[in-house]
């Protein structure tokens, strides 16, 4: 197999540099300076099509390669400038070629972009869509990962120059706001003209240039084929199974409506194959677009989710999965100043998951050093998003936007489990979860000097999470229980609800065109309740309430944070320079068995950003932060809370808050020139009087309760993370990359005669390097390998993970995709051994011109029975390794209609 990729490889590599040239040169204005970011394509008379394309470094090179003896139009163009024509033909060598442009009309903007792959406006980078693709592309996110600068990765998440891409649009309106994933998994690559990525970006133009995360953001706008404007496009497929003995599914529409004033699109997919449009894990993680406007105050009062931790699935597959899922967006103009927008998602899920585990015991726990474990469960969610937005521009000096984003869930869990520990246990989980978040923004710009911001944000949240286990032994004394049952049945009950306000109002004056003073005035209130309570059920059926003051929680807590911050900015040539500081005052009051306890102080925080702009795509970045931490009402709360059958928690009302020193220190550089862009960050966090946990570990059941670490047990992590990428000769595209983390975490265990602080240290190394081609006539490969460390303080654990992509487009109406994985787990002790693969293959059939698709598909080919995976526990110093089965090989026969 390797041979026959290296060979595939070094034959697609020599037939695209059979008889090239370089042709190269520079390109000047009237007066011989140079023109950054001008372009410059060849276009091959006798093919018409384009050969070769560039865009000038800071110097006005280019850089082509193009085909020896032969006749080209070679064609410059540069905003401001005439544009540039001549023909030339190309000898046998090398050849230096030099453009001089001439000053004239201002181009308009389609006259830029008009052939050319790749244009630059400002911090705008436009792609020409049909430069990159060679017809197997059928979803945005297959384009995107053919772009120069631009990653996918498995999560549908984009990433331009390292950053996370953080909005999705379409015709300028927005995609789904808050997620990235449904616009790379669902909007048609044939309907792609332009794609636009907006480098700091800032939805906010008052705003533009006063903040320091604006060189941070970015977007990417869709743009739209002609013949996809004002008319609904998109397509309607579905599909059954082949020669499976039960049925197998799949109906997918979408369809998609755009004009200047308003814009729909409704996405729906039915299937029982395991095709995920959206996971819990992304439901959990969708924010709506929703931002943390306290950033930089100073303090993070965090609502923490208070569920049960239903499991997620592991790389989108399971057992079994029969997924419902729908989508609709939308967007309307009243006004050119006014935009109401929104979206509304839904989720249904039935999946069965079976997992097979060794778990690692901690030291004197036990007689035994390892717990063999089998989990089977049964899971039924519906899952809920909604939004509605508006936002209201009169003019340059007067924005307003209101937001309200609610989710809700309904989740239930059937789990059966065999520990060799403690047996035979049954669980069931039930939740609730409802939230709700208001936000209202107001930005005036009174003149040139003065910018006024007033940010609020409301959040209301419910969750009401029920648990239940049956097993043979309960692992703990708890008062009140009946220890004479054939089996132990015991549940709990929690309701927490949640109101919490962020309101802050900015002032910003500008001392100079390269200074400005910013003072901020903030408040964070919030008011929680929590209850909760256990009980038994007796083999007769009564239910026994164990309602000790040990075994129940009613519990008020009030959090107040009021804070004045000032920072100052100024610009010194290539430097930025922002610090700051900010006065807070506390108030924190939790009231709970008959008693109040209150507390009341005051802490100044300071935090600086500096910033290197080295070259106009080139930066070094300084952030550095001190944070007071909060904890949320449950750590507060001294009544036993049930995380599962064998964990048991109670809170300590008595916590004082942590502090974090936080230094981050980041690089980045993109030269379109030759279209390399490196990024590297390093991260370093250090956390004084942490909440941790001191617990008493017994087998595999431990009980613990939430305490302050004292200070000389820091927990501290550090993190790196670097890429190199390049796309060069039209037809390739390569990067290499690493990530580092490595933390140091301590706990208190407890003895029959003594507490331990246990220090815990882990280091995580993850090596990647990927290359693929990219060619419109010939077969395309994507290689990549990825190869994992991860070392703890139990064991070292090695995976390998190489992988290989393939797609051709040929006769002119087939299209074959196919996707190899392979992974291989094994660890320092030569106790875990393991491979397993996936194999997934398409074949497509659509006449050009033709509205009818034809495809067969085959996922899981080799009938991998499950995945592996290991895992590390900081509380008890321990990992795990665990077994995941997986769906088995499905073939799916489907036809599509497109629109």
């Amino acid at each position: 197999m390797k041979k026959i990729l290296f060979l595939l490889t070094m034959v697609l590599s020599c037939n695209a540099f059979a008889q090239n040239i370089k042709f190269e040169g520079f390109v000047k204005d009237s007066l011989g300076n140079g023109l950054d970011m001008a372009n410059v394509m060849a276009v091959n008379n006798q093919t018409k099509a384009m050969d070769s394309y560039a865009i000038t470094n800071e110097k006005g090179k280019y850089f082509l390669t193009l085909k020896a003896n032969t006749p080209y139009t070679i064609k410059a163009s540069y905003i401001g400038f005439s544009s540039y024509e001549k023909n030339v033909t190309t000898s046998s060598q090398n050849m230096t070629y030099d453009i001089s442009m001439s000053q004239g009309v201002q181009l308009k903007d389609v006259e830029v972009v008009y052939e050319m792959p790749v244009t630059i406006s400002g911090d705008t980078i436009v792609y020409n869509s049909d430069s990159f693709t060679n017809g197997t592309e059928r979803k945005l996110e297959d384009v995107l990962k053919k772009l120069p600068g631009v990653e996918v990765n498995k999560d549908g998440e984009i990433q331009v120059e390292g950053k996370t891409v953080q909005k999705v649009m379409v015709e300028g309106k927005d995609f789904f706001d808050g997620d990235t994933k449904i616009a790379t998994k669902n909007i048609p690559a044939d309907a792609l003209d332009k794609i636009q990525v907006l480098r700091n970006y800032n939805e906010v133009s008052n705003l533009k240039g006063l903040e320091n995360n604006s060189n941070e953001n970015i977007a990417i706008n869709i743009k739209l084929k002609e013949g996809k404007k004002n008319f609904w496009f998109g397509d309607i497929s579905a599909g059954i199974g082949v020669g499976h003995e039960e049925d197998r599914y799949i109906v997918n529409p979408k369809l998609f409506y755009y004009s200047p004033k308003y814009s729909i699109n409704v996405i729906g997919n039915i299937n029982n194959i395991g095709e995920l449009p959206l996971t819990m894990r992304d439901y959990f993680k969708f924010t709506g677009g929703f931002k943390n406007m306290m950033q930089k105050g100073g303090s993070a009062f965090n609502v923490s989710s208070n569920d049960l931790g239903i499991l997620g699935l592991r790389n989108d597959q399971a057992a079994n999965i029969d997924t419902k899922f729908g989508a609709a967006n939308f967007s309307y103009n009243p006004s050119k100043s006014w935009t109401l927008s929104g979206f509304g998602i839904f989720l249904g899920n039935k999946t069965n998951i079976v997992t097979n585990s060794v778990n690692d015991l901690p030291e004197g726990a036990s007689t035994n050093d390892k717990e063999t474990r089998n989990e089977v469960s049964e899971q039924q969610s519906n899952l809920g998003i909604f939004k509605l937005s508006s936002s209201y521009v009169p003019s340059t000096k007067v924005h307003f936007d209101y937001d309200v984003f609610s989710k809700f869930s309904n989740q239930k869990e059937d789990q059966q489990v065999i520990s060799s520990e403690i047996g035979e246990i049954y669980t069931n989980k039930e939740q609730k979860p409802f939230s709700i978040n208001q936000n209202l923004n107001y930005y005036y710009t009174l003149n040139d000097k003065n910018v006024f911001a007033f940010e609020t944000q409301h959040l209301f949240q419910q969750e009401d999470p029920f648990y239940n286990a049956n097993l043979e032994t309960l692992p703990f004394a708890l008062s009140g229980y009946d220890t004479t049952q054939n089996r132990d049945d015991i549940s709990q009950n929690r309701f927490v609800k949640t109101n919490k306000l962020d309101a802050k109002f900015d002032y910003y004056y500008m001392l100079t065109p390269k200074s400005n003073i910013n003072l901020t005035l903030g408040n964070t209130y919030s008011y929680q309740n929590f209850d909760s309570s256990i009980f038994q059920i007796l083999d007769n059926g009564n239910v026994n309430n164990l309602d000790d003051e040990a075994n129940t929680n009613n519990v008020d807590y009030s959090f107040n944070d009021v804070f004045l911050g000032l920072h100052y900015k100024f610009l010194i040539g290539e430097f930025t320079f922002n610090p700051g500081v900010s006065l807070h005052h506390y108030n924190t009051k939790d009231s709970q068995l008959g008693t109040d306890h209150t507390t009341n102080f005051n802490r100044i925080l300071p935090d600086v950003f500096a910033q290197w702009q080295i070259k106009k795509s080139e930066t070094l970045t300084y952030n550095f932060s001190l944070t007071n931490n909060f904890t949320d009402i449950v750590k507060l709360s001294e009544g036993y809370v049930f995380s599962n059958y064998n964990s048991l928690f109670s809170g300590n009302r008595y916590l004082e808050n942590s502090l974090s020193q936080v230094h981050s220190l980041r690089y980045f550089k993109y030269n379109m020139f030759n279209f390399e862009n490196i990024f590297a960050a390093l991260n370093y966090t250090k956390q004084v009087d942490a909440v941790k946990n001191k617990a008493l570990l017994t087998s595999i059941n431990q009980v613990s309760t939430a305490v302050n670490m004292n200070s000389n047990f820091a927990d501290e992590t550090f993190t790196a993370a670097g890429n190199y990428g390049r796309s060069f000769k039209k037809y390739y595209k390569a990067s290499a990359g690493l990530s580092l983390n490595w933390s140091k975490f301590n706990n208190i265990r407890v003895f029959p005669t003594e507490e331990v602080v246990q220090t815990t240290e882990s280091f995580t190394q993850n090596y990647n390097v990927s290359f693929s081609t990219n060619y419109k006539k010939l077969p395309n490969l994507s290689l990549k390998y990825g190869f994992t460390i991860n070392d703890n303080s139990s064991d070292v654990f090695y995976t390998d993970n190489p992988s290989v992509e393939l797609e051709y487009y040929f006769l002119d109406a087939f299209s074959f995709v196919s996707e190899y994985s392979y992974y291989h787990n094994r660890n320092k002790g030569k106790t875990i051994d393991s491979e397993y693969d996936f194999l997934s293959a398409s074949v497509m059939y659509q006449k050009k011109n033709s509205k009818w698709e034809w495809k067969l598909s085959g996922t899981n080919l080799l009938e991998t029975k499950g995945l592996n995976s290991n895992s590390f526990n900081q509380l008890g110093g321990t990992s795990s390794f665990s077994s995941y089965v997986v769906q088995p090989r499905y073939i799916i026969l489907s036809l599509k209609y497109n629109l």
